[in-house]
């Protein structure tokens, strides 16, 4: 690309991003009928279009597979009834959920008789960036159409057919309700300069959220001038206690493990105290193993359950994405916790156990957005929390942390009433 071409590019997305910022003004305004109702719209959309998003969604499968990727990565890629029938589920549970906009988070009186409320708003135009899975074009846009922003998408190219196709289904509604068009807009340039040009356009877009591997996420990072929530590497841990039911234990750890191991919830990280080890770890590795899951132990693990790979420190903090899953027996609960708050992703962790004090410690001490007692980590999802979706799973403290669903997608401002008050 020339510098000519460039700045054609630049002043295409410019204008993008700027009727998309017009556009997040009509949207905020709208009523939650009003919202409500496209909602319905659009999940009925989906329903009824469903062979023209899989017809889409094979073409993007066959340029997969053509290029080689891996088998995790055709997985997060790949559509079907299920898939987009939850897909059309989420935007009828959104439609059911409060409006968060106008609501009012606190109100007080001053002494001086003005009357103070902080009331909910939308944050207003938001990028999200992602790579493969094509369910986040519906999720993120009816999680933004409902909490009153316009989103600005833009997929990978190796899902661009599938993002296209749903896209295309979801604006026929929104413009047949009269609303302006860019109040949803996918970005159809595959360039990847086009990223760093939105990534500058902080006069027009106030939130940018990455969706999509490590090393995207610093990308975005990095270049962009706009504030980020990221949407970070799920390094989630399953730490059995001394105390634990086996039987339970077992459940959980296979279901967070093996139910879908390509997404950021699944469990990479098998702790296990070391006074049950030799009782519960050979039987559960037996059963990872007929699930086909790769074992990457320590010493201790090695020396119970003989021919395993051997864990480096770089498996510790690994996030693979597929079945393998390393495995290390510990002292203490204390050791499980300083071993999940060092080499975790402050993602989603749990700890299996019969015993509260213990619970409430890992509870406590845990430094993650979620944080389980006996259930699996795989329930870190907007949809299992009640929010409809999710727009991402932040792993950053400010503002949002877990599952980002409709009340993380607003700000607040300050309301004051007065009767004619001037200061002194």
């Amino acid at each position: 690309m020339n510098k000519a071409q460039r700045g054609l590019l630049f002043k295409k997305l410019s204008k993008l991003a700027s009727a998309a910022k017009v556009a997040s003004r009509v949207l905020a305004t709208l009523s939650a009928e009003k919202k409500n109702s496209v909602l319905a719209g659009m999940a009925d959309a989906l329903s009824a279009n469903m062979d023209a998003i899989l017809a889409a969604n094979a073409q993007d499968l066959k340029n997969a597979k053509k290029k080689g990727l891996s088998q995790a990565f055709i997985e997060r890629l790949t559509l079907t009834d299920k898939r987009i029938n939850e897909m059309a589920q989420s935007l009828r549970e959104i439609a059911t959920l409060d409006d968060p906009v106008g609501r009012q988070i606190r109100s007080w009186t001053r002494p001086n008789g003005l009357s103070i409320s902080k009331v909910s708003v939308p944050i207003g135009t938001i990028l999200i960036i992602y790579e493969s899975r094509p369910n986040v074009t519906s999720d993120c846009i009816g999680l933004c159409f409902k909490s009153g922003n316009a989103v600005i998408l833009r997929g990978g190219s190796d899902a661009i057919c599938s993002n296209q196709a749903i896209f295309a289904i979801l604006e026929k509604i929104v413009l047949a309700a009269g609303l302006p068009k860019c109040v949803i807009t996918l970005v159809k340039e595959i360039d990847r300069r086009a990223v760093d040009i939105l990534l500058s356009l902080d006069q027009y877009i106030d939130l940018v959220m990455p969706r999509g591997g490590e090393s995207l996420i610093k990308e975005v990072r990095e270049k962009s001038k706009i504030p980020v929530i990221k949407h970070y590497k799920g390094i989630c841990h399953v730490f059995v206690d001394e105390s634990a039911d086996f039987a339970m234990a077992q459940r959980i750890i296979l279901n967070a493990k093996i139910q879908r191991p390509a997404v950021c919830n699944a469990m990479e990280t098998l702790l296990v105290h070391e006074k049950i080890a030799k009782d519960f770890l050979p039987t559960m590795i037996e059963a990872l193993q007929d699930a086909r899951v790769e074992i990457r132990g320590d010493s201790a693990t090695r020396k119970l359950v003989k021919g395993l790979k051997c864990a480096t420190v770089e498996d510790w903090s690994t996030e693979y994405l597929d079945l393998i899953l390393s495995v290390k027996v510990v002292k203490t609960v204390d050791e499980a916790i300083a071993h999940i708050n060092h080499y975790g992703s402050n993602h989603s962790d749990t700890i299996v156990t019969q015993d509260n004090e213990c619970a409430d410690k890992f509870l406590k001490e845990v430094d993650s957005a979620c944080v389980y007692v006996n259930a699996s980590t795989r329930f870190t999802d907007g949809y299992q929390f009640g929010f409809g979706a999710e727009i991402g799973i932040s792993t950053d403290k400010l503002h949002a942390r877990g599952p980002m669903g409709l009340e993380e997608l607003t700000t607040y401002k300050y309301v004051i009433r007065g009767s004619g008050q001037i200061r002194e």
